[in-house]
């Protein structure tokens, strides 16, 4: 099966949301598919700061409950995909 390579954009409720709970449980459910992760932190506007998550994913598996499930999150607003890939090899 191929391997996608997909980045996630969480957006947090406020500024003094507990980003490293958010990203926490969006790692704990990530790492249920898939064993490579790498997670970064980007300044948005007025002390808001998303979390970008990037990780391989079977590319038949659908990403669709994956980001139910991180919007269900506490103090998360919002999930998105912002990048899928065909990964190579």
């Amino acid at each position: 099966m191929a391997q996608a390579i997909v980045q996630i954009k969480i957006m947090p409720d406020s500024p003094s949301s507990n980003l490293d709970a958010i990203e926490k449980a969006a790692e704990n459910l990530i790492l249920k598919g898939t064993k490579q992760i790498k997670k970064e932190r980007e300044p948005i506007a007025f002390g808001l700061v998303a979390i970008k998550i990037l990780f391989t994913w079977d590319e038949a598996s659908s990403t669709d409950d994956l980001l139910d499930k991180i919007r269900e999150i506490k103090d998360v607003s919002s999930a998105e995909i912002i990048d899928f890939r065909r990964a190579i090899g």
